[in-house]
């Protein structure tokens, strides 16, 4: 099978909700959940990174069932599994913590262009998270000389304003940048919709997606100006935890095989619809794609 989109970053999410409740063991990382947003819209789907000796057969089996191929995650056999709390506030504002060493994260998530399998190499499209103060880039980089099409989301919230050196080497990164509407606002300090998609676009961002929760997204095309609200899939919300994920998944596919704006944002809502609906990714199950496409007609 050729693979055609990549997600990458795996680990195991243990979810405190704002309530108190738990869900401890939940397969996350953003990759997965990015890779689930793909398959709603294309076959050929990888994963790359980093798993441990711990890796849970229950994960493994969701790849599996799922389809998507998993030759390019590396399994250490000295390292766990990374594992992390995400903890929501009253506002579903996310903070993570991991539970490893730093030193044990660092390896987990560093990879390189040359240590991509060569079927990976020839993907049209990738997607990743990145810290927004201290962006690893020169991946970004290799893969767009390599003529990959690079979606680029912030994992967290600025710990400070950015510089406009800083501002401009994130955004202008990769061909996609897409923060939630509070990592925008504490990247910037602007507040405004309208003046974050103009202060990232100036900043050299091609497309920008701001993801603005139950009230949907933004796409703005940079160069063109071309705008579109993509309005959210309306279903029962259960847990948001990786909808950002899918979208950008989503999205990234619908931008490279339509090349329309508004199209690709529509993707990108619908698999975010999925997400929210239980605690964790969705079963594998007959019939998701056609789901998929039910969703998409219902708001276009």
């Amino acid at each position: 099978m050729t693979i055609d989109f990549l997600a990458f970053s795996i680990i195991i999410d243990d979810i405190v909700f704002p309530d108190g409740r738990t869900e401890m063991g939940v397969l996350g990382g953003g990759g997965p959940q990015t890779a689930f947003g793909m398959k709603l819209w294309a076959d050929g789907v990888g994963m790359t990174g980093a798993v441990g000796y711990d890796f849970p057969a229950d994960a493994q089996a969701w790849l599996d069932e799922m389809g998507i191929d998993d030759t390019g995650l590396y399994r250490s056999p000295d390292l766990p599994t990374l594992r992390a709390w995400q903890i929501y506030d009253e506002e579903d504002r996310r903070a993570q913590v991991w539970r490893h060493k730093e030193l044990a994260v660092g390896i987990q998530l560093r990879i390189a262009f040359d240590q991509l399998p060569a079927s990976y190499q020839q993907a049209k499209g990738f997607h990743l998270g990145i810290h927004p103060e201290n962006p690893a880039l020169d991946l970004i980089h290799e893969l767009r000389e390599h003529g990959v099409t690079v979606s680029v989301e912030t994992f967290k919230d600025a710990d400070r304003l950015l510089t406009d050196d800083e501002l401009r080497a994130l955004v202008s990164a990769g061909h996609i940048f897409s923060p939630n509407l509070h990592e925008a606002r504490t990247m910037t300090g602007l507040r405004e919709p309208d003046d974050l998609l103009h202060k990232l676009a100036d900043a050299g961002a091609e497309v920008v997606i701001l993801r603005l929760a139950e009230e949907g997204s933004i796409v703005y095309h940079g160069e063109t100006g071309e705008r579109w609200h993509i309005p959210a899939v309306e279903t029962a919300v259960v847990d948001p935890t990786g909808a950002g994920n899918a979208y950008c998944g989503a999205f990234l596919v619908g931008w490279v095989n339509t090349g329309d704006l508004r199209a690709a944002g529509l993707y990108g809502a619908v698999a975010a619809s999925f997400l929210v609906e239980q605690v964790g990714l969705p079963r594998p199950r007959a019939g998701l794609r056609e789901g998929a496409r039910r969703r998409l007609a219902g708001i276009q």
